[in-house]
């Protein structure tokens, strides 16, 4: 076994450690000087795994390895086999299918979805690298979510690929989502809950700052993540379903898969929390959250689909929300808010799981390498 006095000492020989006490020169040499205090004692125990936590941790935040935490790593790994741009897609035929296929309401719902999704991206990259990074107090969760700040930053660009390329006004659509009430509600609603834990000086040993940090995390993750993103690329592959839009619709596959890692994650790391730290979130707040969300979904569908798209409507897509709340729900080990729910786009989540094909000579292999996603 390693010899921690003296890592280089062969293993099995005791070191003797110099006695200050019982050398005087010693002991001279590493008093401070006069009028100077001497310096903090540095703690260099080894760090034990057991001792590390998500929030309130005390060891090390610099020591990757022992894991306390090992499927947080294999988060990471999978994140980066999972590699790919915007511009491994082609897009010349969603050009042609915008100015020249899509219906008035088509073109509707293709503008607004990429105004909606533009900003969210932003808004979860800046909660993830601001307010939720710095709280993790276990190496190997920071590190996957530093990836997860990219790929959220890589979505981004992935919006601006679309727009830019399909030659839309950008002034208009970055400005929707504070012009157009129910795109600017649910970005209102994400801004009020998550603002208050974009602070560095929050203590999270109180447990008013940890009740607040933990129902701001379950939005985040369970919500924000794995609701509203899950849910809202479906209008786009509803037209790829027709042939319509497929390169905008392929990226979206790719987000999707990211985002079903996200919200996996962060699901995962509020369990956590709430297992380290005996909390649980308040039923009646959870309910509250559950409500306000729904009303917002359901005003945005209401908006983007004011005239249904041939094979989907605002129906479908509030249904399609109540189901996947309902799931991720279930992941929280929360009761469900809308028991009985049935999934209205059974096809949805083949989309997170199709493996790409591609011909060699067309265009650059973006196959993700991991496999299916399952949430259940």
């Amino acid at each position: 076994m390693m010899n921690w006095d003296d890592p280089l000492a062969p293993i099995g020989r005791q070191v003797k450690m110099p006695n200050p006490a019982a050398n005087p020169v010693l002991a001279e040499e590493d008093a401070p000087p006069a009028g100077k205090k001497a310096p903090a004692k540095v703690d260099v125990r080894p760090v034990n795994p057991d001792d590390k936590r998500v929030i309130n941790g005390m060891t090390d935040i610099n020591q990757l390895a022992p894991f306390k935490y090992p499927w947080a790593w294999e988060y990471f790994l999978n994140a980066n086999r999972n590699h790919w741009t915007p511009l491994d897609i082609g897009m010349a035929q969603d050009v042609h299918d915008y100015h020249h296929k899509l219906t008035l309401e088509e073109r509707h719902v293709y503008e607004n979805v990429l105004s909606y999704l533009t900003t969210s991206d932003i808004l979860a990259m800046r909660n993830i690298g601001l307010a939720v990074m710095e709280k993790m107090s276990a190496p190997e969760l920071q590190i996957y979510q530093a990836r997860q700040v990219y790929e959220e930053a890589l979505h981004t660009w992935t919006y601006q690929h679309c727009i830019e390329t399909i030659g839309l006004n950008q002034g208009e659509i970055y400005n929707r989502y504070r012009v157009v009430p129910e795109i600017n509600g649910k970005i209102q609603i994400a801004n009020r809950r998550l603002n208050s834990i974009l602070r560095a000086d929050i203590d999270l040993t109180d447990r008013d700052e940890l009740q607040n940090f933990l129902m701001a995390y379950i939005f985040f993750a369970g919500i924000f993540e794995g609701c509203w993103f899950y849910n809202g690329f479906s209008p786009i592959f509803a037209l790829q379903r027709r042939g319509l839009m497929k390169g905008t619709a392929e990226q979206l596959q790719y987000i999707m898969r990211d985002e079903v890692l996200h919200a996996s994650f962060g699901i995962r790391v509020a369990k956590q929390i709430m297992l380290e730290e005996d909390i649980r979130p308040d039923a009646k707040a959870v309910a509250e959250m559950w409500a306000e969300c729904e009303a917002a979904e359901e005003a945005y569908a209401g908006y983007i689909l004011r005239d249904p798209i041939l094979g989907y409507s605002k129906e479908d897509h509030v249904g399609q929300f109540r189901f996947i709340a309902n799931r991720r729900a279930r992941s929280l080990g929360l009761d469900e808010p809308y028991p009985g729910a049935e999934p209205t786009l059974a096809w949805l989540d083949e989309q997170a799981n199709l493996r790409k094909e591609k011909n060699f000579f067309e265009t650059r292999v973006t196959e993700y390498q991991a496999g299916g996603l399952k949430w259940e």
